[in-house]
């Protein structure tokens, strides 16, 4: 392969996401147009990232079809210029987006924002420009939204079903969204959390 044909993150241009390896599906969520969109746009995995946050992950990952269906377009400099009381009112409409429409709305805008305007509206320069791990997580983490644990569950994706090096050694020793492969291991996945979540509870009250 060409030198040309690398980006400075170390991953093959030219694929959907600028990365080498990229699945049909992320099975995030029960519809199987989310899933692919999740799959093939960059800002829609961002955006269900952003809203996954005290509601389940099928939820948080089909707001991003939503949202587009709703709005029209995913397009971050689109939505960062939207008037914020149509998103609002966007992400209110029933089903709502979010059990928290306002604050969700304001998020998902400063997100697109930060994307518009760092990256040109090219989310995949997250991590296709990081010239390594730290870099990648301070890119992801810099992101309107995006703390520790959101760093590494993104980090899961990239590194495990889009095969992005540098992401990596942001992983923890359990399993993650980016372990998801299909439909029952999203059921496996969300079993293994509420388990994690669980010891986690025990070893704090048994130190207390």
């Amino acid at each position: 392969m060409a030198a040309s044909d690398m980006s400075a993150g170390g991953v093959r241009r030219g694929t959907i996401l600028g990365v080498a390896k990229a699945p049909g599906r992320l099975y995030f969520t029960d519809e199987d147009e989310a899933c692919r969109l999740l799959a093939e746009d960059p800002f829609a995995l961002l955006v269900g990232f952003a809203l996954d946050q005290q509601i389940t992950v099928q939820q948080a990952f089909a707001g991003p079809l939503r949202l587009k269906q709703r709005l029209g377009t995913l397009d971050p400099g689109a939505i960062a210029a939207t008037d914020p009381a149509r998103l609002e009112a966007l992400f209110r409409e029933k089903p709502a987006i979010h059990r928290f429409p306002g604050a969700m709305a304001t998020r998902v805008q400063d997100l697109a924002a930060a994307v518009a305007s760092d990256y040109d509206g090219r989310a995949e320069r997250i991590w296709t420009e990081a010239t390594g791990t730290a870099d990648l997580g301070r890119r992801i983490g810099a992101l309107p939204g995006f703390g520790e644990m959101k760093v590494k569950a993104l980090g899961s994706v990239l590194a495990r079903r889009f095969g992005v090096a540098a992401a990596e050694a942001l992983l923890p020793d359990h399993r993650m969204l980016g372990d998801v492969d299909s439909p029952q291991a999203l059921i496996d996945y969300q079993a293994a959390k509420r388990a994690h979540k669980a010891s986690l509870r025990a070893a704090k009250a048994a130190a207390s």
